[in-house]
C-alpha cells in the first residue's frame, strides 16, 4: 500500500473521531511543495464547515489531533488552509528497511494490448519501433500494477498493399530469394514494394499529364464522371490546401486505371477466391517476411502471447457485415458496396464492403475484434496505433456497438504521435524510412564509439564489451523513445540518445552500475546494519527514501494513463537525485559503521528500484560500465 493511502486511512479515522462521518474523497494528500517544510500536505478547506472555524484554524486543530494520535508524525506546519505534515525519521528508516519492489495484487482486470501490427510488404521501421516499445512497456507496467495482460500482434498479411509487392516480384522475373539477395526476407519484400510504387509513378505520369491538359480519352464510366467532376471543382477552388486535396484525389483516380493497379486488384480478387498460384506466392513471400520480423523482435527484446492474421479474420468480418446488412444496421448502394451511416455519432458514412465484394481494413478489424472477444473475454482492448488512425478507431467502436457488441465500450485507442528525424518525415513508398534493423545497429555502434573514447571498457573481454555496447545502445534507443509522452510527436536523434550526461538511458544505467560497483567494494568492509532508530536526522536521507517511496505512485499513474513516459521520467529523477546524494556523502570512508550501513542500504534499494523501473521499459541494466 502506498504511503499516501496508508496515511489517508489513518487521518480519516482521526477526523471521524473528531467530526463524525466524513467523505473519504475529501481526505487527499499531496506531496509538500519544495519551498515548504513537510513530507505531505493535507488540504483542510473541506473540513471548515465541520469545524466551524477558519481554514488556518481548522488546519491547526487537525494538525494537533494528528500529532496526538499518530506516533509517526513528527511535526506539522500550517500555511493558510494547508496542513504540511512531517513524518519522523524513524518512520522513514523503518520504511526503508521493509521496502522492496513487488508486483501489486491482482485487481481482477483482464486487458488485451495489441501492438506492432506490421504489414507483410515491408520491414519494420522507426515508426514501428515506437509502437512496439510502447506496447511492450505498457504491458509490463500493467502486469506490475496487477492486471492480467494478453499481448497480441495482428499481422496485416493480406490486401492490396501485399499484392503490390507480389506483382513487382513477379514482374522482375528474377525468382530472387533472401538467400540469393543476401538480405533479410522482410527487406527483400520491402524492396519490391518500393519498386512497385516507382513503376506506378512512371505509368501514372503521362496519364496524369493528359488529364491535367483536358484530355480524358481512355477513361470511361464512373471513373470518367468522377474525373470530370473533380476537374470542374478544381477550377472553382482558390485555396491551396483544397486544391492540393483535389489534385491528390485526381491522381488516385488516374492511378486506379493503370495496368499495375488493375493487376494488383485482380490479384487481390484471386487471393480472396483462393487461387492456388497466388496463394503459393503469398505464402512464400510472407514466410520470408516472418523470418525477418522474428529477428527484429528478438533484438528489441519483445514478445507476444497471441498472433492474429488478417488472412484468418477477414471472412468473419465479411460475414458480420453481411448479417448487419440483413438486420438493417447497414445499407447497400446501387453499385453493390455496403456502408454504415455514422452521421448521428458525429462521423460520416463508412464503406465496409467494396462494390466488387472485397473487404476493407475496417471489415477485417471488425472480424478480428469479435474473434478476440470470443477467445479472450477482456474488460479492456487497448490498440497501440498512430494518431493518423484516430478516426478509424472511433468508427470501429461505434460500428461494433451499432452491430450489438456492448463490450466495444472497452476499446481504447492508445494514439501516439509520429516519429520524425532531424531532417524531416519518413515515407515508406519512397524508401526513405529509417529501417529498424539499421537503427538498432547505429545506436549500438554509437554506444561502442562513445565507450571507447571514454576508455572505460579497455580491461573488458571482447564478449563483455559487445554485450555492454548492446545493452547501452538498446537502452538508449528505448529510453529516448519512451521518455516522451506517447501522444506527442517526436524527433529521434540517435547521437543525443547516447549522452551519458542528459536525460538518457545510459545516464540511468551508469547510476546503476555505479551502485553495483559500490556494493562490490563494500562487501566485507561494512558489516554493521543500520537501525531504524538511528539518531541521524539528515534531510538528504529522507529525500532519497521519499523518492524510493514514489515508485508505486509512478507505476499507478503510468498504468492509469497508459504512459510509460511517467515511469521513464521517474527513473531519471531517481538516478539524478542519487548521483547528487553519492557526491555529497561518503559510504566506504564513513567512520560511523551504522551510518555507512544506512547509506549503503539507500544505494542498494535505489539500484533495485532503478533496475525494476527500467525493466518496465524493456531496458536491461549493466553491472559494469
Amino acid at each position: 500500500m502506498r504511503i499516501e493511502v496508508e496515511l489517508e486511512l489513518q487521518i480519516l479515522r482521526v477526523l471521524e473521531a473528531e467530526f463524525g462521518k466524513i467523505d473519504p474523497r475529501h481526505v487527499q494528500l499531496q506531496k509538500t511543495k519544495p519551498e515548504f517544510t513537510g513530507d505531505f500536505t493535507l488540504v483542510c478547506f473541506p473540513f471548515t464547515k465541520l469545524s466551524g472555524k477558519k481554514p488556518d484554524e481548522t488546519a491547526e486543530l487537525i494538525g494537533a489531533k494528528l500529532l496526538e494520535k499518530l506516533p509517526d508524525l513528527e511535526s506539522f506546519q500550517v500555511v493558510k488552509g494547508f496542513l504540511n505534515i512531517s513524518l519522523s525519521t524513524t518512520y522513514w528508516y523503518r520504511f526503508l528497511k521493509g521496502f522492496g519492489v513487488q508486483q501489486q495484487a491482482a485487481v481482477g482486470e483482464k486487458v488485451m494490448i495489441e501492438y506492432s501490427s506490421p504489414n507483410t510488404n515491408k520491414p519494420l521501421h522507426l515508426g514501428h519501433v515506437r509502437n512496439i516499445l510502447l506496447g511492450f512497456s505498457l504491458s509490463e507496467i500493467l502486469q506490475q500494477a496487477g492486471r492480467e495482460v494478453v499481448k497480441v500482434n495482428l499481422v496485416n498479411d493480406r490486401g492490396i498493399h501485399i499484392c503490390k509487392s507480389m506483382i513487382a516480384w513477379q514482374n522482375a522475373n528474377l525468382n530472387e530469394t533472401p538467400v540469393q539477395a543476401g538480405i533479410k526476407g522482410d527487406h527483400l519484400v520491402g524492396k519490391y514494394y518500393v519498386a512497385f510504387d516507382k513503376a506506378l509513378q512512371l505509368e501514372t505520369a503521362p496519364l496524369l499529364e493528359r488529364v491535367n491538359s483536358g484530355d480524358f480519352s481512355g477513361f470511361e464510366g464512373k471513373t470518367l464522371q468522377d474525373l470530370l467532376g473533380l476537374t470542374a471543382r478544381l477550377e472553382k477552388v482558390s485555396e491551396p490546401d483544397k486544391q492540393k486535396d483535389i489534385k491528390s484525389d485526381i491522381k488516385l483516380l488516374v492511378q486506379s486505371q493503370t495496368s499495375l493497379m488493375k493487376a494488383a486488384r485482380d490479384m487481390l480478387q484471386k487471393w480472396e477466391a483462393g487461387d492456388p498460384e497466388v496463394m503459393a506466392l503469398w505464402r512464400k513471400m510472407n514466410g520470408w517476411v516472418y523470418e525477418g520480423f522474428e529477428q527484429t523482435y528478438k533484438r528489441l527484446g519483445v514478445d507476444f502471447d497471441r498472433m492474429y492474421y488478417e488472412s484468418e479474420t477477414w471472412k468473419l468480418g465479411r460475414e458480420i457485415v453481411e448479417k448487419g446488412l440483413s438486420d438493417g444496421h447497414l445499407y447497400q448502394k446501387e453499385d453493390g458496396s455496403v456502408w454504415i451511416d455514422l452521421t448521428a455519432e458525429g462521423l460520416d458514412h463508412k464503406v465496409l464492403l467494396r462494390s466488387d465484394g472485397t473487404t476493407v481494413y475496417m471489415t477485417q478489424d471488425i472480424g478480428t475484434a469479435v474473434l478476440r472477444h470470443q477467445q479472450l473475454k477482456c474488460k479492456q482492448y487497448i490498440y497501440v496505433v498512430g494518431n493518423e488512425q484516430d478516426y478509424h478507431f472511433k468508427a470501429l467502436a461505434m460500428i461494433l456497438k451499432k452491430l450489438g457488441y456492448a463490450w466495444a465500450s472497452g476499446i481504447y485507442h492508445l494514439s501516439y504521435g509520429m516519429v520524425d528525424l532531424p531532417e524531416g518525415k519518413m515515407k515508406s513508398r519512397e524508401g526513405t524510412v529509417v529501417d529498424a534493423d539499421d537503427l538498432m545497429e547505429e545506436v549500438v555502434e554509437e554506444a561502442a564509439r562513445l565507450s571507447q573514447e571514454l576508455g572505460k571498457t579497455d580491461e573488458m573481454s571482447e564478449q563483455a564489451r559487445a554485450e555492454l555496447y548492446e545493452t547501452l545502445g538498446m537502452g538508449a534507443l528505448k529510453f529516448y523513445i519512451l521518455k516522451v509522452d506517447p501522444r506527442k510527436r517526436m524527433v529521434f536523434n540517435p547521437k543525443e540518445s547516447i549522452d551519458l550526461r542528459g536525460n538518457t538511458g545510459p545516464f540511468i544505467q551508469y547510476a546503476y552500475a555505479r551502485i553495483c560497483s559500490l556494493q562490490r567494494r563494500a562487501s566485507g568492509l561494512i558489516s554493521a546494519s543500520f537501525s531504524e532508530t538511528l539518531d541521524y536526522n539528515e534531510p538528504a536521507h529522507r529525500s532519497m527514501i521519499r523518492m524510493l517511496a514514489r515508485f508505486e505512485e509512478a507505476l499507478e499513474q503510468a498504468a492509469e494513463t497508459c504512459s510509460p513516459a511517467l515511469m521513464a521520467n521517474y527513473a531519471y529523477e531517481l538516478a539524478k537525485e542519487f548521483n547528487q546524494f553519492y557526491q555529497t556523502f561518503t559510504v566506504l570512508k564513513e567512520q560511523d559503521g551504522h551510518l555507512a550501513a544506512l547509506r549503503l542500504e539507500i544505494a542498494r534499494k535505489t539500484a533495485e528500484v532503478l533496475k525494476q523501473s527500467m525493466a518496465l521499459l524493456g531496458i536491461n541494466m549493466p553491472e559494469r560500465m
